[in-house]
């Protein structure tokens, strides 16, 4: 805690009373509840949730109201619980090809076995604001669709069956996965740590870098193989068992881009994939993160490095909105000290830069020297 000058402990208690106060608003108005924000304010609860890295709806809800709505805000209060956590163990990798699925679109095939699922989207709506929702009044019933159950074949396994892109995964058998929240980050990464980065990550940050990559910074021709969005069975290996066991269901966002490659000394040409996996419904950061983990592959895919969505360090170090706000809001904080060394120098400089002009030299070369 920063008690700079005298008084500035109880200033700062002020200004958290001052703080609660504003959160709650006016009082004439019902206060806003947990569930509420889990049931009408979804898609910023899941946010919260993919880059906080913890699923837990009422948990993130309750960060977003603490936070009064700023989303990074929320994202940092529910990271700082999540490392009071105990860690029981790794979960096993889900299947997301057994996904109960309430969307599951593809911009690649029209008729793909399992057909197209729209879901809830807004991509069809004409972003005009909707008087109606000024009232409370409710005037559709709930509407109820049954999820799709069972395997549903992937985009990549139709083009698997001619060999025309690259393998699911081709990760040493002996490799082992990384913890990104438990191991310092080191350069160069491997693409599951890179994975699990971008995951946490800004979601404008990446969509910016990812759209960056669609205008030219970057070799990176897209099409949607496949975007899914459903529940997902979370199973937990117990060795007292010998088996996994259920944990229960989360929701996640699954992204699937399709990228055209010329092909290597060790390759066919072929299509690559960029990959995106976020917690709830939350698409448009699975694409972002998918275009950006296409673009990373640069170097694995002996491709030019020449954008900055393809340069690993910069991407990583900079898509952390939690540590970039670190960064940037302690300039708020007092600095007086070094402003003041500071601004002795600037002094100094500018009565040198007076006294080299009096006697008839050049500020600038007298600076120089």
């Amino acid at each position: 805690m920063y008690v700079a000058v005298k008084g500035g402990e109880a200033a700062i208690a002020n200004a958290h009373r001052l703080l609660a106060d504003r959160r709650r608003g006016d009082r004439s108005l019902p206060a806003v509840g947990i569930d509420q924000i889990v049931a009408q304010l979804a898609l910023a609860v899941d946010r919260v949730m993919a880059e906080a890295s913890l699923f837990d709806r009422a948990l993130a809800a309750l960060a977003v109201r603490q936070a009064r709505g700023d989303m990074i805000e929320a994202i940092f209060l529910l990271r700082a619980y999540r490392t009071t956590l105990p860690r029981f163990g790794y979960s096993q990798p889900l299947d997301t090809a057994a996904m109960k699925i309430e969307r599951r679109i593809s911009a690649t095939y029209k008729d793909l076995p399992g057909g197209q699922l729209l879901g809830p989207t807004f991509d069809y709506t004409h972003r005009l604001l909707d008087p109606s929702l000024l009232t409370d009044e409710q005037v559709d019933e709930p509407m109820q669709r049954p999820a799709e159950q069972g395997r549903v074949m992937r985009v990549s396994e139709i083009l698997s069956q001619e060999g025309l892109i690259e393998g699911d995964g081709n990760m040493p058998l002996d490799h082992e996965i990384g913890d990104l929240t438990r191991e310092p980050m080191e350069f160069p990464m491997t693409r599951d740590l890179r994975l699990q980065a971008l995951a946490r990550g800004d979601e404008g940050f990446l969509l910016a870098l990812g759209y960056s990559t669609q205008r030219g910074y970057g070799r990176n021709h897209p099409f949607t193989g496949e975007i899914r969005i459903g529940e997902v069975e979370v199973e937990f290996d117990v060795p007292e068992l010998g088996f996994a066991v259920s944990l229960g269901r989360i929701q996640v966002t699954e992204c699937q881009m399709v990228n055209q490659f010329a092909g290597s000394a060790k390759a066919p040409p072929q299509f690559t994939r960029g990959y995106g996996l976020v917690f709830g419904q939350s698409e448009r950061k699975a694409m972002a993160m998918s275009l950006v983990d296409r673009a990373l592959r640069a170097e694995e895919l002996g491709e030019d490095i020449t954008a900055p969505a393809q340069d690993e360090e910069f991407v990583i170090s900079h898509s952390d909105n939690v540590q970039a706000t670190g960064f940037v809001e302690h300039l708020k904080l007092p600095h007086y000290v070094d402003f003041q060394a500071e601004l002795d120098l600037v002094r100094r400089m500018r009565r040198d830069f007076e006294a080299a002009r009096e006697s008839g030299m050049d500020p600038m070369t007298e600076a120089a020297e």
